[in-house]
């Protein structure tokens, strides 16, 4: 037997190899799973952006959409007042462009434009190392593409899934649209501050001319303003907007766009920047009257210009009215409304741009004694004529004592030098005869929404109100008793000129006889004529009011003349005292220094001041003072509409901090009565005075009217002379029938 010689052989095979490194093994692993995610997002990216592709609106739909809702404000005249929302100028085809804008904005945006496909690889590099070694944010690293793309389809958050999506779209864009199509749109929806998107509506608003006509160094600065609209607007901050010019300027010579020695011969300082028009005082008038289109129209996006009652020259006189006799330190509003109810000026303090507070419809003020408006039509309306004698003398209310100016009474004189010389006593007395709650009716009646107090000295104004109810009210009175509902918009048309509102004037309803009216526009025009408000005589005939406050806090004139209607306040915001502020001053010279301009090309209107007294009045034997209880209507202590056996809503009226009234909780918001109603009777014909005595009142409505509340409590009379007639007193004469 053989033995076996030499070396024995190794097992061969596998396990018999030299294992790899494990960092080796490592990298592979890496490589392949990278290769394949790599693969796998390629193909998750390229679909993404063909299924993108497939969805994005054509460039014709691109080039017709917009962000939000242009709103074109029109006066009277068809002038435009002003332009709110997105302004977007003239779309610019790309070989309308001055190719130094192009140029500008590509230097300054993204230089590598015209060599990238819709996101920069460089730039997103910068932007992950930014990330990562900085702040943790993404760097602002956005080609033209992508930004048009956010524009169009996105929002401005700062987030990777939007970067992503902005991305996809601006790679599908790319796919779609050549680069000068891509650069059209850009510089035709790119935002550059105060509202105005594309170069041409920028151009039009900081130069004052077309995009086609844009200098190299109106390019540099209009370039500039993409990084910060607000913070490098030419109209803001000049210096700014220059300063950021040179740096565009430098990046256009670096890149090539032109030359160095052009660069440093191109001076900013010497661009010519547009003036912006006074819109100073005309958006109070918008900030009341637009908001009034959701009330007009169905929701839309599209396009509109509203067309708005608003006289241009009557706005700039009654701005300049303000501006000139506002007392230093104070406010001024003031309103005018035109027979229908259109208002034709509108200012709501003495600097939009500092203050947006519109004090001409939101701020409550009181209206001293041009609140006796309602005291003496009440009265007029009870049976006092403007001829009737009365005693001015000290009176005491409840415990409440009103003295005349300058303290000093006049004795024995008529109810028309009582209100042309607005006495205070004659005023409580007229208020207390009739009732208060009858004088909160008489306000309701005539459009005054706040809440009313009914304590005796609200017969002086305590009660707060708005400028534009108190014109509103007197600008009833001037069109004979109707009501008038104050309106701003005349109509609305969309961009394609369809008319999709147009305002429909109709005829107010009644709101006194016409003999209350007559008597109290006498009155008014007696105060103009020979009364407390001399200064707002305007050569023609003129009614109007005086009113002022305790310690000169506020100053009023209200007043009419040839169809138009004025309200005049004056004041400090935080109610403190204006020395020497009173109605019959300041205010009744802002008057006048409007209306002589509004009134100018109007021809003279004379009043209608000729008293028919109703037959109630001439006849006064007992079934004609009795009349029939059906042709009433009743009202409560503060004016609300009372049906017997009903009760009605209160709430509490409010307090106030001279303490001299705002009762506690009890009866308040009183109502206006609906001239409809039978019990109303005919304020036309003035068969019966609306108003029925305590009495009667408390019968009709099942309770007793308790006796310390001066708003039912029979009148303790005026201290009138003897009247030539033995006719009852006309307030209590008004309804002693029995039910």
């Amino acid at each position: 037997m053989a033995k076996n010689s030499g070396r024995s052989r190794k097992p061969s095979g596998p396990s018999s190899r030299k294992k790899k490194p494990l960092w080796r093994r490592i990298l592979r692993s890496l490589f392949l799973w990278g290769t394949a995610a790599a693969v796998l997002g390629a193909i998750f990216l390229g679909t993404a952006v063909y299924f993108t592709m497939r969805e994005l609106p054509s460039y014709s739909a691109l080039k017709s959409s917009q962000n939000g809702q242009m709103i074109v404000v029109r006066a009277r005249d068809g002038t435009e007042l002003v332009s709110l929302g997105p302004s977007y100028g003239r779309w610019l085809q790309g070989d309308q462009i001055p190719p130094i804008m192009k140029k500008a904005m590509v230097a300054v945006e993204d230089r590598r434009f015209y060599s990238h496909f819709g996101v920069d690889p460089l730039g997103l590099l910068r932007a992950v190392y930014t990330a990562v070694t900085g702040d943790k944010r993404i760097a602002a690293t956005s080609t033209l593409t992508q930004q048009l793309a956010r524009n169009i389809f996105l929002n401005n958050s700062r987030s990777y899934v939007r970067k992503a999506r902005e991305a996809v779209l601006a790679l599908a864009m790319e796919r779609k649209f050549s680069k000068e199509q891509i650069l059209e749109l850009y510089l035709n929806k790119v935002y550059f501050g105060g509202g105005a998107y594309g170069i041409d509506a920028a151009s039009r608003k900081f130069f004052g001319h077309p995009a086609t006509e844009l200098s190299t160094s109106e390019a540099a600065i209009i370039a500039g303003l993409v990084k910060a609209p607000s913070n490098y607007s030419p109209t803001a901050d000049v210096q700014a907007s220059i300063d950021r010019g040179k740096v565009v300027l430098g990046l256009m010579a670096k890149n090539g766009a032109i030359s160095q020695a052009e660069a440093d011969a191109t001076d900013l300082s010497k661009v010519k920047i547009a003036k912006e028009e006074g819109q100073n005082s005309v958006r109070y008038f918008t900030d009341w009257a637009l908001p009034q289109l959701d009330l007009l129209l169905p929701e839309t996006n599209e396009p509109i210009e509203v067309w708005t009652t608003l006289d241009p020259k009557m706005q700039r006189a009654a701005t300049a009215a303000i501006d000139k006799d506002v007392p230093k330190g104070a406010q001024g509003a003031l309103v005018s409304l035109d027979k229908d109810g259109a208002v034709l000026a509108m200012v709501g303090g003495t600097d939009y741009v500092t203050s947006n507070y519109n004090r001409a419809t939101s701020a409550l003020r009181q209206p001293g004694s041009a609140w006796k408006l309602f005291v003496y039509m009440a009265a007029l309306e009870a049976g006092y004529t403007p001829s009737d004698r009365v005693v001015d003398e000290p009176v005491t209310i409840d415990g409440w004592s009103p003295h005349n100016a300058g303290r000093n009474y006049a004795g024995e004189i008529d109810v028309r030098s009582a209100f042309a010389y607005s006495k205070n006593t004659i005023a409580a007395k007229l208020g207390n005869d009739v009732g208060f709650g009858t004088v909160a009716s008489m306000a309701r009646r005539f459009g005054i929404t706040t809440p009313i107090n009914t304590q005796p000295a609200m017969v002086l104004g305590t009660s707060e109100v708005r400028v534009i109810d108190m014109t509103r009210a007197f600008a009833e009175v001037s069109a004979g008793g109707y009501s008038v509902e104050p309106y701003g918009i005349t109509k609305v048309t969309a961009a394609n000129g369809d008319v999709l509102y147009q305002h429909k004037s109709v005829q107010g309803q009644a709101l006194v006889p016409h003999y209350v009216v007559a008597g109290i526009t006498d009155l008014l025009q007696t105060t103009v004529a020979t009364g407390t408000a001399r200064a707002a005589q305007l050569g023609r005939p003129t009614a109007g009011k005086t009113g002022t406050t305790s310690s000169n806090k506020d100053g009023w004139f209200l007043g009419f003349s040839s169809g138009i209607t004025t309200g005049v306040w004056m004041g400090r915001d935080d109610a403190k005292r204006v020395g020497g502020l009173s109605g019959g001053h300041a205010p009744a010279r802002a008057f006048h220094d409007y209306m002589v301009v509004a009134v100018a090309n109007r021809p003279v209107e004379q009043f209608d001041t000729k008293l028919q007294l109703p037959e109630w009045q001439l006849e006064p034997d007992d079934e004609m003072l009795q009349g029939d209880p059906d042709d009433y209507y009743y009202t409560d202590e503060n004016g609300n509409l009372v049906h017997p056996g009903t009760g009605t809503q209160y709430e509490d009226p409010p307090r106030y901090d001279d303490g001299a009234v705002g009762p506690g909780p009890g009866p308040g918001t009183p109502q206006v009565p609906d001239n409809n109603d039978p019990r109303s009777g005919d304020p036309q014909n003035g068969n019966v005075p609306p108003a029925a005595n305590d009495d009667f009142l408390d019968r009709a409505t099942g309770r007793g009217a308790p006796a310390q509340d001066p708003g039912l409590r029979p009148g303790q009379g005026l201290g009138t002379a003897p009247r030539p007639s033995p006719s009852p007193s006309p307030a209590r004469a008004a309804g002693n029938g029995t039910p």
